[in-house]
């Protein structure tokens, strides 16, 4: 089996976050989902949901349920679907859209860039920036904790450091 090569990087937010890692193609999107969370250091607390489309008509959506899909959107169980499957005959990069905590509406877009034929591996394969932490007001709110606005931010939070190598997917 072949893995791909996926790049995810943080919409909104300057500079810009983003992860590189490579995934078996026979991993569902729920796997993704997982890897995703573990790249950007979340906690998996939230609902999620990878939409894609043509253009700008992003109505196909793939997500663990129907509660957050629109009347009119096509819905996919993530659990069902495979990267490869997902991939299929289509010519790559393929763009998705990954959103995370609709409260917060973390908006990520993932790129799969490559098809891999050495083997099915998952591995983190480089990024850049700490993710922001969790609950913390999506791209807004976290632009205020970066200018010293919320007094809650961790004083160990270092929005420059990233170490790809410390990534347990």
């Amino acid at each position: 089996m072949s893995s791909y090569v996926i790049k995810v990087f943080l919409y909104e937010v300057e500079p810009l976050i983003w992860r590189r890692f490579s995934i078996p193609g026979s991993a569902t999107f729920a796997d993704l989902h997982r890897t995703i969370q573990k790249a950007m250091g979340w906690n998996d607390e939230q609902a999620h949901q990878f939409r894609h489309g043509k253009g700008k008509s992003l109505t196909s959506v793939i997500a663990d349920t129907r509660e957050q899909v629109a009347p009119g959107d096509k819905f996919q169980d993530e659990k069902e679907i495979t990267i490869a499957d997902f991939v299929g005959r289509r010519r790559l990069p393929l763009r998705l859209m990954y959103r995370y905590d609709f409260f917060d509406d973390w908006t990520h877009e993932l790129v799969i860039e490559a098809k891999d034929e050495s083997g099915d591996v998952l591995k983190m394969l480089g990024g850049e920036r700490a993710c922001p932490p969790e609950d913390c007001g999506g791209s807004f709110g976290y632009k205020e904790c970066m200018e010293g606005y919320a007094e809650w931010m961790d004083d160990d939070y270092d929005p420059e450091v990233f170490d790809p190598g410390r990534v347990k997917l």
